[in-house]
């Protein structure tokens, strides 16, 4: 299984982008799809995560309410929009599969190469 991730960007604080994690083969009904990120010189951190039968998500205190993870099955794609972003939120952001509902990145088999997210103040 290969993720790639794509959609970051430089962009300026209180703006918008979409990234996007295609997964090479079908995503089966009991896997779990998450987004992590990692901002220089600190630990890979969870961001959200969905069950990819269900519309169960899970946030991060940080990004609730701003970021909205997403999947469309046809596509085996998922999703992470997100809005009204800090400089705080700057960090590569790696997409993950794995099969329990889980905040850990141990608990993730399957890792995407990342794609940098740069805001700007």
């Amino acid at each position: 299984v290969q993720l790639q991730a794509s959609g970051g960007g430089l962009v300026q604080a209180g703006d918008s982008l979409r990234l996007s994690c295609a997964a090479s083969n079908r995503i089966y009904s009991s896997a779990v799809m998450a987004w992590f990120r990692q901002a220089p010189g600190k630990e890979r951190e969870f961001v959200a995560l969905t069950r990819w039968s269900r519309d169960s998500t899970l946030y991060a205190g940080s990004v609730k309410g701003r970021f909205t993870i997403s999947r469309d099955s046809a596509k085996n794609t998922v999703y992470l929009q997100m809005n009204s972003l800090k400089p705080e939120d700057t960090a590569v952001y790696y997409c993950a599969r794995g099969t329990q509902w889980a905040t850990q990145t141990n608990e993730y088999t399957y890792w995407g190469q990342g794609t940098l997210v740069t805001v700007s103040s």
